[in-house]
């Protein structure tokens, strides 16, 4: 792999200059990249820039535009006081549509590269949650939320106006789904709606799925055909059983509205994200085969829109697709994949299937390809999220963007090395160990033992700011995170080898690593570990408390599952319980008694942190409440942290300070005291 000079010289100054350990105040200062988009000439590379207040010195979130063609010019494109995103390029590459709001409510702008200010494209009664753009320029496709039923928005606008009038605060249900992730359903659902380009602002927009009462998977699920005349997008039928079932399917429909053809009827597990090659001679998507998962290998299928054949490409590369991306022949398809800790890019033959690597070092992201230019985003344990170019072949590494540079050299990272192990039935585990900031060979260190959720999850070689493991190393501890069996990016067996083993092979892979860790690496002292997880991992901790509770001088719970029985009735999203759990909590033979914490309560005797955000309505806060109740009343040393206003995760800056102090004095009180 060859690397542009840029790149090398800023590796070796950030090294330099690095000085500090990783502090939760800096990790709050990241700069976050988002929205890479690169123009359809493969010229220029435009995205936002959200700061975090280091440097630069504020907390603005502008466009900027990068010139390929005169070495990396970059300019800044918008200095307004709102955020844009959702950026999308013109066919010809000579403007940016985006959505701001700027004139009070989300809608579209347009920005021309050769100067002026934006144009709004939009002003419609009710905020823009996403759009595209035909190739063109006649037509945009938006996603709105609107009441079922209404085929214009000011029907959507005469019941919003009734609700309003309401004297009483009320919400009644007649079917699942009620309630998802942070938000009780509203009756309101995002659906497709069009409207011409061309005739001034658009005010308004038809909406080609009034008759459903179901959402569509998201704006980035839906495409234009490549004659601009028709829409394809991923949705589920509307029934009353979409709370336990994953059976999206993509669905075409005229750009007039009318019947919707169902391309995928014959497959009763999740397709996704349709797509055409340039030439329109094929729509690629992704397709599970299990009904009912979720964590099912995404395969990609290739349907040609001339012969009407199908077939699913590469059908033995046993990875689960995430992204992709159609390449300049239109025979070509590059991918990425999680893959062995680490996302990876690769490339997939259309005609034959040949599978090949094109790059496989951190979380690679935001897939674009334009000409012979590949763009997109990477991220490492001690790299923040920074745009990249390959060639085609993946040789020619650049590095584009550098927006957390200052960033990066008032910090040193610790070092990290991925490792692996025989775990349960003697097949190979893998795992990440990164070491204290400061590590000297001749000291001993505790140990932070990180359990990924998911469960079907990894705690790869990425930078995040929620569970960020450079966090732990710059208190002093060695971090070590393992890809348990369940994890994802090392097989589809491998992923699905934890549904309906939920305490079983899981727990081995951890306790063997933990040993192989402790004897490998004796800088590490086992008698000073301590284990943290969420979500799953959450779960983890009330499972090791009581299956291993000896293993660890004291554990923290963020949001984990503590009673299955009751979980099961509280949760939203019903397909993931009844897959990896045997069934409704009611069908003879499920595991939620089998692998229930709760039931295990009676041998607990670790001291717990316990963390739930009260909007949490993936594993509702009475979860937390139990494992609390249950810590208290037996006199195990404890406390509960609650945050009203968060949900699965800790989002606010502000919380995220608490959320990790509360941490850090909690491995401390069991890992440093004398």
């Amino acid at each position: 792999m060859k690397y542009s000079a840029l790149l090398v010289s800023l590796f070796f100054s950030g090294t330099a200059l690095a000085n500090a350990p990783l502090s939760v105040e800096h990790l709050n200062q990241v700069n976050n990249l988002y929205d890479v988009a690169l123009s359809p000439d493969g010229r220029y590379v435009a995205y936002g820039q959200s700061n975090g207040g280091f440097s630069p010195a504020d907390t603005s979130s502008d466009l900027y535009l990068i010139d390929l063609a005169k070495q990396n010019t970059l300019t800044r494109l918008t200095q307004s006081q709102g955020r844009e995103h959702n950026l999308q390029w013109s066919a010809q590459s000579d403007s940016l549509y985006f959505i701001t709001n700027r004139s009070g409510s989300n809608q579209v702008w347009q920005l021309a590269l050769s100067g002026g200010e934006a144009l709004q494209v939009t002003d419609l009664p009710v905020p823009v949650s996403g759009f595209i753009v035909s190739a063109d320029g006649k037509q945009i496709v938006l996603e709105l939320s609107v009441k079922p039923g209404c085929e214009k928005l000011a029907c959507t606008m005469a019941a919003k106006q009734a609700d309003s009038a309401k004297k009483d605060s009320a919400m009644a249900y007649d079917q699942l789904m009620v309630r998802h992730w942070d938000t009780w359903l509203d009756g309101y659902r995002n659906q497709l709606h069009i409207a011409a380009l061309g005739q001034g602002v658009v005010k308004d927009a038809r909406n080609l799925m009034p008759e459903w009462d179901t959402d569509i998977a998201g704006i980035t699920e839906v495409a234009f055909t490549p004659d601009n005349q028709r829409l394809v997008f991923s949705a589920k039928i509307p029934s009353a059983d979409q709370a336990w079932h994953t059976n999206f399917d993509i669905f075409m429909v005229s750009i007039n509205g009318g019947e919707k053809q169902n391309l995928t009827a014959a497959n009763s597990a999740w397709d996704a994200a349709p797509s055409f090659s340039a030439d329109g001679r094929f729509m690629a998507y992704k397709a599970m085969k299990k009904p009912q998962a979720e964590a099912d290998r995404f395969g990609l299928m290739l349907l040609d829109m001339v012969t009407g054949q199908r077939k699913e490409l590469a059908a033995d590369f046993d990875r689960s697709i995430i992204d992709y991306k159609f390449g300049p022949d239109n025979r070509t398809i590059f991918v990425t994949t999680q893959d062995v800790g680490q996302r990876s890019i690769y490339a997939i033959s259309t005609s034959f299937g040949d599978v090949r690597k094109v790059y496989g070092d951190g979380t690679a992201g935001s897939l674009q390809i334009a000409g012979d230019k590949l763009v997109f985003t990477n991220h490492k344990l001690d790299f923040p999220t920074e745009a990249f170019q390959l060639n085609l072949d993946g040789t020619e590494l650049t590095q584009l963007t550098d927006i957390n540079a200052d960033w990066r050299n008032a910090v040193q990272f610790g070092d990290y090395e991925q490792f692996n192990f025989s775990g349960a039935n003697d097949e190979t585990v893998y795992g990440y160990l990164v070491k204290p900031w400061n590590f000297d060979p001749k000291k001993k260190y505790p140990m932070a033992f990180l359990v990924h959720g998911g469960p079907q999850g990894s705690f790869g070689n990425m930078f995040n700011v929620r569970w960020n493991a450079q966090m732990y190393a710059a208190q002093g501890y060695a971090v070590v995170m393992v890809d348990f069996h369940g994890s994802t990016g090392y097989g589809q067996a491998f992923t699905d080898s934890i549904s309906r083993d939920w305490g079983d092979k899981p727990l081995q892979d951890l306790q063997k690593g933990f040993a192989h860790i402790v004897k490998t690496q004796p800088w590490i002292d086992g008698d000073r570990a301590c284990a943290l997880g969420a979500s799953y991992g959450g779960y983890m901790m009330n499972w090791i408390a009581g299956n291993w509770p000896t293993g660890f001088k004291c554990l923290i719970n963020h949001a984990g599952l503590y009673d299955m029985p009751s979980f099961y009735g509280s949760t939203e999203e019903l397909w993931f319980p009844e897959r990896d759990l045997g069934g409704p909590v009611w069908q003879e033979g499920s595991d939620y008694n089998k692998f229930n914490p709760a039931a295990f309560a009676d041998k607990w005797q670790t001291p717990m942190l316990v963390i739930h955000g009260l909007k949490d309505y993936r594993v509702p806060y009475a979860q937390g409440l139990g494992a609390f109740t249950n810590l208290q009343r037996k006199g195990i040393d404890s406390r509960l942290v609650i945050f009203p206003d968060e949900n699965h995760w800790i989002l606010n800056k502000d919380n995220r300070v608490r959320w990790y102090n509360e941490v850090f004095q909690w491995l401390e009180k069991y890992t440093k005291a004398n």
